[in-house]
C-alpha cells in the first residue's frame, strides 16, 4: 500500500514537473512568434475562424467526448491523470502569458525579430521532451494525447507517430481557412506547423524509448547464487540460471541471464561488483523486450479452432 501511494505521489510529481516544462517551452519560444500547432487546440481555432464557434467550448466538448469514449480503454487511472493535466495545464499557460506579455498587449520575443525557425526548433525540443515525461508517468495531456495512447495500447505504433498522422491533417486545414491571409501566408504557417510537429513527435519518442530501452546479462560467476538473490531483492527481477560448459577448462559452471533496463544497468553492475569483484558479466543491447514487467505484444492473433476439434469435424465428413 505503502509502494502504490508512493508511486502516484512519483507520477504527479513528474506530470506537474512536465506541464511546466511545456508550459515554458510553448509560451517563452512558440507563442510569440505564433508559430502553428496541432492538437485540439488548433482544431478549436479552426472551427473559430470558419464558424465563429468560441474556441474554449470547441476545446471542452471534443475532450469531454474523448474523455467518455475512453474510460473502458484507458481506464480511470490513466483518465483522471489527464483531467489533472488538462486542469494544471490551462492554469500555468494562463499565468505564463501574464508574465511574458509586454504591457503594449505584445508578448516578448526572447530571440529577438526575425528568429522564428530557431524559436521553433527550441520550443519544440522542450515541449516534445515534456510531453514524454508527461506519458513516461501514466499522464496525458488530454486532447489528441488521448487518441495517440489508445492507439499506442492497441496497435505497434509509437506515440510520436500517431500524433503525427493527427496533428498533419489538424495543420493542413489552415490552407482552407482564408481569414489566415493570401495562400503564400497559409502556405508558410502550414510549413512552420509541420516542422513544429515533426520535431515536437521526434524528440517524444527519442526520449521515450531512451527510457525504455533494454540490455540482457549474461553473467558469469561462481556465486551465481549470492548475485542472482541479491538482484532479484534489490531489482525485483526474475532471472534465468542457464548451464555452462568451459571450453578450455572441461568444468560445468552456470549462467545468469537477466534482463533489464537500461537504466538499471549502473545498479546491477555494483551489486555484482560487490558480491564477486572477479565475475565476468557480458552487456548487450537488445532491440526489445515484450512481456511482464517489460512492452505487451502488440500484434494481432487470429483465433485458430482447436486441433482436435477440427481433426474430428473432419472425420465426421469423410464418414
Amino acid at each position: 500500500m505503502n509502494k502504490a501511494v508512493i508511486y502516484e505521489i512519483k507520477d504527479y510529481f513528474y506530470i506537474t514537473l512536465g506541464l511546466l516544462m511545456y508550459t515554458f517551452g510553448f509560451t517563452v519560444f512558440l507563442l510569440p512568434y505564433e508559430i502553428v500547432t496541432g492538437g485540439i487546440a488548433g482544431i478549436g481555432a479552426i472551427v473559430f475562424y470558419a464558424t465563429g464557434f468560441p474556441v474554449q467550448y470547441t476545446f471542452f466538448i471534443i475532450n469531454a467526448l474523448l474523455i467518455v469514449g475512453t474510460i473502458k480503454i484507458l481506464g480511470w487511472k490513466f483518465l483522471t491523470k489527464t483531467i489533472y493535466a488538462t486542469f494544471m495545464l490551462t492554469f500555468m499557460l494562463e499565468m505564463a502569458q501574464q508574465v511574458v506579455m509586454m504591457p503594449d498587449g505584445h508578448f516578448y520575443k526572447l530571440l529577438g525579430k526575425g528568429n522564428d525557425f530557431m524559436s521553433l526548433v527550441i520550443g519544440c525540443m522542450i515541449t516534445g521532451t515534456a510531453l514524454a515525461v508527461v506519458f513516461l508517468n501514466n499522464g496525458s495531456t488530454g486532447g489528441t494525447d488521448i487518441v495517440a495512447a489508445v492507439l499506442n495500447k492497441y496497435h505497434n505504433i509509437t506515440l510520436g507517430r500517431a500524433l503525427i498522422v493527427i496533428d498533419i491533417c489538424i495543420i493542413g486545414s489552415c490552407l482552407f481557412i482564408p481569414s489566415f491571409g493570401d495562400v503564400r501566408m497559409r502556405c508558410q504557417m502550414v510549413v512552420f506547423g509541420i516542422c513544429t510537429m515533426v520535431i515536437e513527435c521526434l524528440m517524444l519518442d527519442y526520449v521515450m524509448y531512451w527510457q525504455r530501452q533494454s540490455v540482457q546479462f549474461l553473467i558469469f560467476s561462481k556465486k551465481y547464487q549470492e548475485i542472482a538473490y541479491a538482484i532479484a531483492k534489490q531489482t525485483d527481477h526474475t532471472m534465468t540460471i542457464l548451464d555452462g560448459h568451459g571450453w578450455w577448462t572441461g568444468k560445468a559452471t552456470k549462467v545468469i541471464c537477466l534482463l533489464a533496463k537500461k537504466n538499471e544497468s549502473g545498479r546491477i553492475f555494483r551489486i555484482v561488483k560487490t558480491i564477486d569483484p572477479n565475475a565476468f558479466v557480458s552487456q548487450s543491447s537488445v532491440i526489445g523486450v515484450y512481456g511482464e514487467g517489460f512492452d505487451s505484444i502488440k500484434v494481432k492473433v487470429k483465433t485458430d479452432p482447436n486441433p482436435l476439434q477440427q481433426q474430428n469435424k473432419e472425420e465426421k465428413q469423410l464418414t
